[in-house]
């Protein structure tokens, strides 16, 4: 399928319509503020490029959902913006979609950026089908940013309670960074001694995440994270802002953080009563 570059077209559109209007706006700021309805109007205006058809309504000639999620393929490999309009006929197929956007999870040849756009369409589409993939990039998740795993962990929180049961198998296999991503949203499924007894453990042994298991223990209501919440929250070497998220969950499980005393060479806190 042919990819036409709807950006630029765009671009060109824009150029012609500010030798035609510029006048009418006094400073640019107000011209940049027109940008949406501009667009829309580029959207809903037939042109020769298309064949007389609409920019808005050109992909919604096509229902065939593996011959889309190929075309955006295309797109990407040959670097041209994808159209927001074609990602949005995809997403309106719904589960039509499912399995080309699945193909492209396993498929070598597929980059990242077509990765991260068939996870955010599998969401959209309400697909629950990739949990347990999904679940599985967060259990190999190793230090440092992955933009993947993390899309993928906003669509496992998208499909609640149903990803539960296989994020809790994988929990005690998991790198550490997989277990917090797990935790993250487990949390909000309390009542699960492996995740009370995972959370606690990489709050005793990752003290540089200790605001997150905080937080996760917090969400749990377990009385029994108070004493090493309290510990970490009193100990000289936890900084201001750690301090606070662990004193959010003493109080959210009913108990009394410890008082603590900060000064200027704690950054995160001098920053804060600058503000005050």
């Amino acid at each position: 399928m042919r990819c036409i570059n709807f950006d630029r077209e765009f671009e060109r559109y824009i150029a012609a319509w500010m030798k035609e209007h510029a006048k009418e706006y006094r400073t640019y700021d107000d011209m940049e503020a027109a940008m949406p309805d501009v667009y829309a109007q580029f959207l809903d205006t037939p042109v020769n490029w298309l064949q007389g058809m609409k920019p808005g309504e050109y992909f919604g000639q096509f229902d065939n959902a593996r011959q889309l999620v190929n075309w955006m393929e295309d797109y990407f490999k040959q670097r041209i913006p994808v159209p927001d309009m074609l990602l949005n006929r995809i997403s309106e197929l719904g589960l039509a979609a499912e399995e080309p956007l699945l193909r492209l999870l396993d498929k070598e040849s597929a980059t990242q950026e077509i990765r991260m756009a068939a996870v955010t369409l599998l969401r959209e589409i309400g697909s629950a089908a990739p949990a347990e993939r999904y679940v599985a990039w967060q259990a190999a998740r190793q230090e440092g940013e992955d933009e993947l795993a993390d899309n993928a962990l906003d669509s496992l929180d998208s499909m609640g309670e149903a990803a539960v049961e296989a994020m809790r198998k994988a929990l005690p296999s998991a790198t550490p960074d997989g277990q917090e991503a797990l935790l993250t949203l487990l949390c909000n499924y309390p009542g699960d001694e492996q995740v009370f007894e995972t959370a606690l453990e990489l709050l005793k042994k990752r003290r540089d995440r200790a605001a997150v298991m905080a937080d996760c223990l917090g969400k749990l209501g377990d009385e029994r994270a108070l004493p090493a919440l309290k510990a970490l929250a009193a100990s000289e070497e936890t900084p201001y802002l750690d301090y606070i998220e662990l004193r959010n969950a003493i109080e959210a499980l009913g108990g009394d953080a410890p008082e603590r005393e900060f000064d200027a060479e704690d950054p995160a806190y001098e920053a804060m009563r600058s503000m005050q």
